[in-house]
């Protein structure tokens, strides 16, 4: 007797619909419904690393009425929020010798550094190293921007959005790129729980763009692909100092366009042998379209381009190799330092946060202190490339 066959389409609709259904209950369950996800508080040693002082200094201030207020907690412990961050930033500047000290943006002349965080394989930690990255630049007081354009959504899910909930009638950036009746990108522009950090969320609209494009390009409708993040990214452009754009997992109009309209590349690699392999085939494919597009008459030239290793571990022999022959071929096109493959960044994923968000209480000093240094390590890095993209070699 034949078995009944199940028809695919219905059966991982079905799986889809449950899927999501759990999720929302997950969601609910660690934020619910009324109630506004926010930050944590920072202690006051956190904060005097991020600025760069003395916490005698941060103590002095409070004492003399100076700046915020910090929350004083159990044996005298203070907290500071991430408003209270900014606010320290801006009291402290106004008494800097150097200017940009403590706010260290744009300046008058200063481009807006649009970083895309591309790979074409998945697993190799993209959304994570997006993620922490504005985060990082956030918390340094610069006015940043994400971007999600991976319609998996994984960086709107790390903010607090739930695609198919919360975007249900559109608001990712292929409302602002569309080619029939474009909105302002202003108008998708989400505020996010962290202070200075705005975001565009993503979900599978975005790859009506993908579908799009080719009947655009054939009758030729509206601007070409290639210019059109750029110039939606115009006209915010006086709002923001970086935008971080999270690229999907594939090299199509999407991604493209995001190289167009970008200063700079972060290329992230997992150190082993079949992420090498597949991103060479990623490079190749890359450097054969974006000569079509330059040709065309797109600018492709870039403040930096860099490969960040990621999810490495350090006692790994092959790992160690692969590492040594990337510095080999690419020498300093490779960051100094890596991000380290650890529970502390996966354990805080699985409750939708980064290694910023979460409670230092809820992992052994050690292994949250090696992750948060390796993140912190190759943020700086990347910081010191924007304040040289803005002639700054000497103060970053």
């Amino acid at each position: 007797m034949q078995q009944d066959q199940t028809r695919i389409d219905k059966l991982i609709g079905e799986h889809a619909e449950a899927l999501s259904e759990r999720l929302q209950a997950h969601r609910a369950q660690l934020f619910p419904p009324d109630a506004r996800r926010k930050m944590r508080k920072f202690t006051s040693g956190e904060v005097a690393a991020l600025l760069g002082v003395k916490d005698a200094y941060l103590r002095k201030l409070h004492l003399e009425g100076r700046g915020p207020s910090p929350e004083i907690r159990t044996g005298g412990r203070r907290y500071y929020s991430p408003e209270d961050i900014q606010a320290l930033r801006e009291t402290l500047e106004k008494g800097a010798k150097t200017p940009g000290t403590y706010l260290p943006g744009r300046r008058e002349g200063n481009h807006l550094q649009v970083i895309t965080v591309i790979n074409f394989k998945g697993g190799s930690g993209k959304t994570t190293t997006a993620a922490h990255l504005a985060q990082k630049l956030a918390l340094d007081g610069y006015r940043v921007l994400g971007i999600d354009l991976d319609p998996q959504a994984s960086l709107s899910a790390l903010h607090g959005f739930q695609p198919e909930f919360d975007l249900l009638d559109g608001g990712t950036l292929y409302d602002a790129i569309r080619y029939d009746d474009p909105l302002p990108l202003s108008q998708v522009i989400q505020k996010t729980y962290f202070t200075n950090l705005d975001l565009v969320p993503g979900n599978l609209d975005l790859m009506e763009f993908e579908h799009d494009t080719p009947r655009a390009l054939a009758e030729r409708v509206g601007n070409l692909f290639f210019t059109r993040i750029g110039s939606a990214l115009a006209e915010i452009e006086a709002n923001y100092d970086v935008v971080v754009i999270d690229c999907p997992p594939q090299l199509g109009f999407l991604t493209m366009s995001a190289l167009s309209a970008a200063t700079s590349v972060l290329v992230t690699v997992h150190p082993q042998m079949l992420d090498v392999m597949s991103m060479c085939q990623f490079l190749l494919m890359t450097s054969n379209l974006l000569g079509v597009v330059a040709d065309a008459g797109a600018d492709m030239s870039y403040d930096w381009m860099r490969y960040v290793i990621t999810r490495y571990e350090p006692g790994d022999g092959p790992q160690n190799q692969m590492v040594s022959f990337m510095r080999s071929m690419f020498g300093e096109n490779v960051l100094n330092h890596p991000v380290l493959k650890s529970t502390a960044i996966s354990d805080a994923g699985l409750t939708k946060q980064t290694l910023y968000e979460v409670e230092k209480a809820q992992f052994t000093r050690t292994t949250y202190e090696r992750a948060m240094e390796s993140i912190n390590a190759v943020n700086g890095e990347i910081e010191a490339l924007i304040q040289a993209a803005w002639g700054r070699e000497s103060e970053a």
